[in-house]
C-alpha cells in the first residue's frame, strides 16, 4: 500500500501543542505528515513543513506586512487564500492526499480553505468549535467531516485529546480505506430535480441508465445547484440533464434557494455536454407566510408546506429569465441545447393548477430566442415538463450530445 501525506493546516503559534499532538497520532499510524502553518503573530511552537512566510506568500502579501497592520480579519484571510493555493498545488502535485486541522472560528476558515481547494473525495477532516452551529460558509460545497471537540482548542485535556485522536483515526480512516468497487467506470451524468419536476426526472434518469450512464441527481435548493456546479468544475461528470433551473428565478426575484449568479455557468465553461429546461421556473422560494416580503403582497402564493410558500414568476421575469437562460447556454464550448415544455414548467404550472400562466410561459420563450444565439438549438415540445414524452426526448437529447463529442 503506498503511503498516504495527510496535510495539517493551521496555526501554529497558538494551536502549537494541539497540532504536535495530531501530527503525532497520525504518523503512529502509519500515515505521514505534511505541516502547513497558518499563523501570524507569533513564532510556532514546532518547525513546520511549510513555514507561516510560504503561506503568506502564495496569497501574494508577506508576514511582516501582515504583523504590522496588527488586523486580525485582514490575516485570517490572506492566510486563508494562501493556505487553499498551497494546498491545490500539493494535491495537483500527488504530495498530499487529503487535509486535516483544528481550531476555531479562524483556525476554521484557513483550514476549510485548504479543503475545499481539493475535489471530491479527498479526505478533509475538520476539528472546530464551531462544528455544532451553522457550518455552511466553512463546507460550502465540499465533502468535508466537522467534528465538535466539546471544549475549546485551548491546550491539551482528557476531552479535547479524545476529540483530536478521533480527528487523527478519521483521517488515516479516510486515507488507508480500501478501495470502493467502482460502478466504475460508468460515464456519469448530473441531473437537477424538485418534487414539482420528479416525474421528469425519474424517467428521464431511467432513460440515461438504460444506456450506461450513472445519474447523481441534485436537489435544486440552492446549496444543490452549487454543489452540482461544483462536481462539474472537478471534472466528475461527462453531461448535465438540467431539468430544474428554478435556483435562477430565486436569484433573479430575491427568493431563499439562489445558487448565486454563476449557477448555469459550469457546463458551459469546462465544455461539458449539456441539456437545459425551464423546471420550476414558474415559482421563487420563501419561507412560512409570515416570512414573505411584505413587497409580493399582491402576488399569488401557493403554500407547498407550512415551511415553504411558493410564489407565481410573473411574465417579465420569466421574460427575463429566458434572456438569462440564452445568454448563459450561448457560451457552452460543447454542445447544449434547450428544452422548452410548452404546457408547463412544474406540477402546479399545468392546466388546471395555480401557478398555470400560458402568458408567462411565452413571455420566457420570447426572452429566450431574443438572446439565443446561432449555435443554440432550442427543441419546443408540446408537452407538459412531467410528461414521459419530454423526459425521453431530454435524455435522449443528452445522450446525442454527449456521444457527438
Amino acid at each position: 500500500m503506498d503511503v498516504k501525506v495527510a496535510c495539517l493546516v493551521g496555526s501554529l503559534d497558538t494551536k502549537g501543542e494541539e497540532f504536535l499532538f495530531l501530527k503525532e497520532r497520525i504518523e503512529a499510524q502509519g500515515v505521514q505528515t505534511l505541516v502547513m502553518d497558518g499563523g501570524v503573530m507569533g513564532e510556532p511552537a514546532f518547525a513546520p513543513d511549510i513555514p507561516a512566510s510560504e503561506t503568506a506568500k502564495a496569497a501574494q502579501t508577506d508576514l511582516e506586512t501582515l504583523r504590522s497592520r496588527g488586523d486580525r480579519g485582514e490575516a485570517v484571510a490572506a492566510m486563508a487564500d494562501g493556505a487553499a493555493r498551497l494546498a491545490a498545488d500539493l494535491f495537483a502535485e500527488g504530495k498530499i492526499d487529503g487535509v486535516v486541522s483544528l481550531g476555531g472560528s479562524a483556525g476554521t476558515t484557513i483550514g476549510t480553505a485548504a479543503m475545499r481547494a481539493l475535489p471530491f473525495g479527498a479526505p478533509k477532516v475538520m476539528v472546530s468549535t464551531l462544528a455544532s452551529g451553522n457550518v455552511q460558509p466553512y463546507v460550502q460545497t465540499k465533502d468535508i467531516a466537522m467534528i465538535y471537540p466539546i471544549v475549546d482548542v485551548a491546550g491539551l485535556n482528557s476531552v479535547l485529546r479524545r476529540s483530536i485522536a478521533n480527528a487523527a483515526a478519521c483521517i488515516c480512516g479516510m486515507l488507508n480505506a480500501p478501495p470502493l468497487e467502482s460502478s466504475a467506470d460508468r460515464p456519469v451524468v448530473a441531473a437537477t430535480m424538485f418534487g414539482v419536476t420528479t416525474p421528469c426526472v425519474t424517467a428521464a434518469r431511467a432513460v440515461l441508465e438504460e444506456a450506461g450512464y450513472e445519474t447523481l441527481v441534485f436537489h435544486a435548493t440552492g446549496v444543490g445547484g452549487q454543489a452540482m456546479e461544483s462536481l462539474i468544475r472537478d471534472g466528475a461528470v461527462q453531461g448535465v440533464l438540467d431539468i430544474t433551473t428554478t435556483e435562477l428565478a430565486d436569484e433573479l426575484v430575491g427568493g431563499i434557494l439562489s445558487a448565486g449568479p454563476d449557477r448555469l455557468n459550469a457546463a458551459a465553461q469546462a465544455g461539458v455536454p449539456q441539456i437545459a429546461a425551464p423546471g420550476a421556473l414558474d415559482m421563487v422560494n420563501f419561507g412560512p407566510p409570515g416570512e414573505v416580503p411584505a413587497k409580493f403582497a399582491e402576488r399569488i402564493f401557493y403554500q407547498h408546506n407550512p415551511n415553504v410558500t411558493l410564489m407565481r414568476t410573473t411574465p417579465d421575469e420569466c421574460r427575463q429569465l429566458g434572456e438569462t437562460i440564452a445568454r448563459k447556454l450561448n457560451a457552452s464550448k460543447a454542445p447544449a441545447a434547450f428544452l422548452f415544455p410548452q404546457k408547463g414548467f412544474s406540477a402546479i404550472d399545468a392546466e388546471g393548477q395555480p401557478f398555470e400562466n400560458a402568458e408567462a410561459r411565452a413571455a420566457f420563450l420570447d426572452g429566450f430566442k431574443s438572446q439565443a444565439g446561432a449555435n443554440l438549438e432550442l427543441i419546443e415540445l408540446d408537452a407538459h415538463i412531467n410528461d414521459a414524452a419530454f423526459a425521453e426526448a431530454a435524455a435522449k437529447a443528452l445522450l446525442k450530445r454527449i456521444e457527438s463529442t
